[in-house]
C-alpha cells in the first residue's frame, strides 16, 4: 500500500489547512482511513478516521475543530483543519487498518 499525503504547510495559529490523502497499490477494498500525527519527540496518534459509510471518530484535541472527509475516489481522504494552535505542529500521516503503512507524511507547522 502507498499513501501520499500532501496539503501541510506552514500557518499562523488560529489559520487554516487542508490536508488530502490517496491511498494506492494492493488494495482490494478500503473501509476505514485514518489521520495520524506525530510531534517530535512524541508517540504517533490518531486524530480522526472515518469509515465507508461516514461514520467518523476524533481524538478530543481534534473535536470542534477537525473534520475528516472522503472524497469521491474510496481511496482519497481529506482532513480540514481550522482554528490551529502551535500543538497542532506535526508531521501528518493518512493510513487504513491495520495501519502498519505510513508513507512520508506532511508536515504542519503552527506559528504563533
Amino acid at each position: 500500500v502507498q499513501l501520499q499525503a500532501s496539503g501541510g504547510g506552514l500557518v499562523q495559529a488560529g489559520g487554516s489547512l487542508r490536508l488530502s490523502c490517496v491511498a494506492s497499490g494492493s488494495i482490494f477494498s478500503i473501509n476505514t482511513m485514518g489521520w495520524f500525527r506525530q510531534a517530535p519527540g512524541k508517540q504517533r496518534e490518531l486524530v480522526a478516521q472515518i469509515t465507508s459509510s461516514g461514520s467518523t471518530t476524533y481524538a478530543d484535541s481534534a473535536k470542534g475543530r477537525f473534520t475528516i472527509s472522503r472524497g469521491n475516489a474510496a481511496n482519497t481522504v481529506y482532513l480540514q483543519m481550522n482554528s490551529l494552535k502551535q500543538e497542532d505542529t506535526a508531521v501528518y500521516y493518512c493510513s487504513l487498518p491495520p495501519y502498519d503503512a505510513w508513507g512520508q507524511g506532511t508536515q504542519v507547522t503552527v506559528s504563533s
